[in-house]
């Protein structure tokens, strides 16, 4: 063979293994790490081979690690453990960092935090305030001990019991026990499907009728909220009744399922409306209709988390590789589709078939996103609507749990009450108490929302400047305040500088920012008031209210 015709022949070979690389499906036992180079090589066929769209450099140690941690545990490195990482030479430390934090049982303290936030921002019984802690304490203890996913899933939809006690039955709590609420966030949770705009007619812009939002309703007509006469303190059920009911119960305060569920007649409120069938209308798999609760909800819950089912996989991907890089695959997170358009794909459906070949394991597939160069590059602002996608990973604003969490780390500050999580937009949660709780309030957001959505607001910059406890933790007369210590312990105002930029940016100032720390001190002429100007300067900043 001649060696130009034997060269192009390597070539072709070449060519085609690369082929066949990018083609081969996710299996059972694949490494994340393994799972996340075959991602970053579709991204990079996909989005990144052009001049016009490169992507930026990898991050550096200290960035990453602070980035890391906050995604994972929800708070802010130590100083030490900045001082460790850097040191490290070792080439895997990164993984080995990740691998650490997801054993860390803070990592299910800080997404239970986020799941929370998912199911209650948007509920619409105000008297579910009371099953957020228990909420909050299931979906901990669940992502710590790696519960798959879909089991979640399944508890959350098919779930009954006191809502003081059983976490799980936070879902249909949060909606009052109202079938079209409640299925509404279970298509817009697991499935990333807002089926709910089709609620009182058909979809204006997915194919999703009406009929098919009502003939999901009727997986849930038998389920009822209804106070709990025998707990010691006020509580509620979720129950299931699959008695012949005496007709539609007053939805505003519903205490008594009925045994189907009618489409309401758009003409004629006041009629009984259209007797529906159990549809799901993904797969158009159906029940009878009189098949008992336990059965609907129960099927309903296998064909939702069904492999066969690629919408519930690609709900959970999309979100997670949104909130960890700053940009999903679709945006908002929570309105994907047939009739909507991806960003990459064919990469989205590659990590969804892998994160269902894994079992649908949640730790496995962090691990493999903040594997992948895309999570690890630099950081850069969010891309104009005309720029290029997935170059760079994007800022996040700290909720207000993560905000809380950084500023005791930062100030010493003490761990405050307030378990329960967000009311919504603008709106206080009764019963909420402590420090923890008001930082949840002013600083919380709907986490479904695109993250441009969520702007600053003067009641934040206010908290900031007059909370009492952020206050007393800056002041350097407070002795047990960590400025009071460092000033007691630290007599080299450089070294002071360093430690503040350490606790609070998790990261060393650069050679003009302690200058200008140094300068200040010496014009104030006062050492303490000039640290607790620094201090606050930096507690401030959008670096600090930032993850980048």
């Amino acid at each position: 063979m001649k060696p130009v015709t034997r060269g192009l022949a390597i070539l072709s070979l070449s060519l085609c293994a690369v082929s066949a690389l990018l083609q081969r499906p996710a299996r059972s036992g694949d490494l994340p790490q393994d799972v996340a180079a075959q991602v970053d090589r579709l991204l990079k066929n996909e989005l990144l081979s052009g001049e016009e769209s490169k992507p930026v450099g990898p991050t550096s140690d200290e960035i990453y690690l602070r980035r890391v941690t906050l995604d994972l545990i929800g708070r802010l490195p130590e100083p030490a453990e900045i001082a460790a990482f850097s040191a490290d030479a070792a080439p895997n430390k990164r993984e080995r960092i990740v691998q650490k934090l997801l054993a860390d049982s803070r990592y299910g303290e800080n997404w239970g935090r986020y799941w929370r936030d998912v199911i209650a921002y948007r509920r619409s019984e105000d008297r579910a305030a009371i099953a957020l802690p228990a909420m909050t304490t299931y979906l901990t203890e669940q992502l710590n001990q790696n519960t798959p996913w879909d089991q979640v899933a399944t508890a959350f939809i098919t779930a009954s019991g006191d809502v003081r006690e059983r976490g799980e039955t936070g879902l249909i709590m949060m909606q009052g026990g109202r079938p079209e609420e409640t299925v509404a966030e279970v298509s817009r949770i697991f499935l990333g499907i807002q089926i709910q705009c089709a609620q009182c007619h058909d979809h204006p812009t997915d194919r999703w009728q009406r009929e098919q939002f009502h003939e999901l309703a009727a997986f849930f007509p038998r389920v009822a909220i209804r106070p709990n006469r025998e707990a010691e303190m006020r509580s509620f059920l979720v129950v299931a009744d699959d008695r012949p009911g005496r007709g539609r119960p007053n939805m505003n305060n519903r205490f008594r399922g009925t045994p189907e569920h009618y489409m309401p007649d758009k003409e004629n409120p006041a009629a009984r409306g259209t007797l529906m069938q159990p549809v799901f209308f993904v797969s158009g798999q159906k029940l009878n209709r009189g098949t008992p609760d336990a059965d609907r909800r129960g099927k309903l819950a296998e064909w939702i988390t069904s492999p066969d089912n690629p919408w519930f996989a690609k709900a959970m991907v999309n979100r997670m590789w949104s909130e960890l890089t700053g940009e999903g695959f679709y945006e908002p997170v929570d309105d994907m589709g047939p009739d909507r358009t991806a960003t990459a794909p064919e990469t989205l459906d590659y990590l969804a078939s892998a994160f269902a070949a894994s079992d649908y394991d949640v730790k496995w597939l962090v691990e493999t996103i903040l594997s992948t160069e895309a999570y690890q590059r630099d950081s850069l602002s969010r891309r104009d609507a005309n720029e290029a996608p997935m170059l760079a990973n994007c800022p996040q604003p700290l909720r207000g749990d993560q905000l809380y969490d950084a500023l005791a780390s930062a100030l010493d500050l003490p761990e405050s009450g307030g378990a329960v999580g967000p009311r919504g937009p603008g709106q206080f949660a009764r019963g909420r108490r402590g420090v923890r709780g008001q930082f949840i309030q002013t600083f919380g957001y709907d986490p479904s929302v695109s993250r441009d959505e969520v702007t600053g607001a003067i009641p934040q910059a206010l908290m900031l400047m007059n909370s009492p406890v952020v206050n007393q933790g800056i002041s350097g007369a407070n002795r047990r305040g960590a400025l009071g210590r460092l000033l007691a312990g630290v007599n080299e105002d450089d070294q002071l500088a360093t430690e503040l930029y350490l606790r609070v940016l998790a990261r060393m100032p650069s050679e003009s920012e302690l200058q200008t720390c140094l300068n200040y001190v010496k014009e104030t002429n006062n050492r303490r008031e000039a640290f607790e100007d620094i201090l606050w300067a930096l507690v401030n900043s959008t670096e600090f209210l930032y993850r980048r």
